[in-house]
């Protein structure tokens, strides 16, 4: 319980940060420089108003400055990514895998909010966070046999060990994200407009270096379904266009990839 809490503090920690990468990455800035700053009046936010959560309850909700309202998405990510912390730790345990989650969801929290707001996927985070998976297979299995079954058919026996785990980060990265962008390119095709962004194919080929072929495919099912149901839901409400309306997509994929990764494990054959 202290390791998850510990966790929690942390994933808060990291929830401040993930909010200056959603803001800043989808308009080419640097996170690095200048410091925080009220993007309303521009004036450098100190460090005791930049406490996760607290800040934003102390000054309820406002720059202490020009009395700009804050966006409650700074909360609402400092908060979700310390309760994905604080879950993944308490299930897992302070071990290697239980860090891997950790990352996975930071990086989705960061790709879900990104899309909403500016409808931009950062490769900072999708061809970024691809590559992470891929190395934390080496020391992580990746929980499939996708791939050593599809390279036994062929007549190939991989190693168990490392060599499998990166086998199954990797076709999980590629066939679902091959996947994705064929069925793009057909709509493209037929309807003669863009109907899936290229963004949305990174997103699901990180998703599968992290969670192999099964895991990006249900992620897949899952966030189409939703996409479908909810957006079309939000659109009928709203009265926008479905014809021209840009259903960030890329957030139904994340959510639904988180909720394969906090569920995944309870499934039966799940390994």
């Amino acid at each position: 319980m202290i390791e998850a809490t510990l966790a929690l503090l942390f994933g808060l920690l990291i929830g401040s940060f993930l909010n200056v990468c959603i803001y800043r990455w989808p308009r080419d800035l640097s996170v690095v420089r200048p410091r925080s700053h009220c993007p309303s009046c521009e004036k450098t936010i100190a460090w005791y108003d930049n406490i996760p959560l607290l800040s934003y309850a102390l000054l309820g909700g406002r720059c202490r400055h020009c009395r700009a309202r804050i966006s409650p998405r700074y909360p609402v990510v400092e908060l979700l990514t310390g309760t994905l912390f604080f879950v993944f730790v308490y299930t897992l345990g302070p071990r290697l895998a239980a860090l891997k989650m950790c990352v996975f969801s930071a990086i989705l929290v960061g790709l879900v909010f990104a899309d909403l707001e500016e409808r931009i996927l950062p490769d900072e985070l999708t061809l970024g966070g691809a590559l992470v998976g891929l190395v934390f297979a080496v020391f992580v299995p990746v929980p499939d046999i996708t791939a050593q079954a599809l390279l036994w058919l062929a007549g190939l026996d991989l190693t168990p060990g490392i060599p499998q785990s990166l086998a199954e980060a990797a076709f999980g990265a590629i066939l679902p994200a091959l996947f994705l962008w064929g069925g793009g390119w057909v709509y493209h095709k037929v309807r003669h407009r863009e109907g899936l962004g290229f963004g949305d194919v990174k997103l699901i080929a990180m998703v599968g270096a992290f969670l192999g072929l099964r895991g990006a495919l249900l992620t897949l099912i899952l966030g189409s379904l939703a996409g479908s149901l909810l957006g079309y839901g939000y659109i009928k409400l709203t009265g926008k266009d479905a014809s021209t309306y840009e259903l960030p997509f890329g957030s139904f994929l994340g959510a639904a990839a988180l909720a394969v990764a906090l569920i995944g494990p309870t499934l039966p054959g799940w390994q």
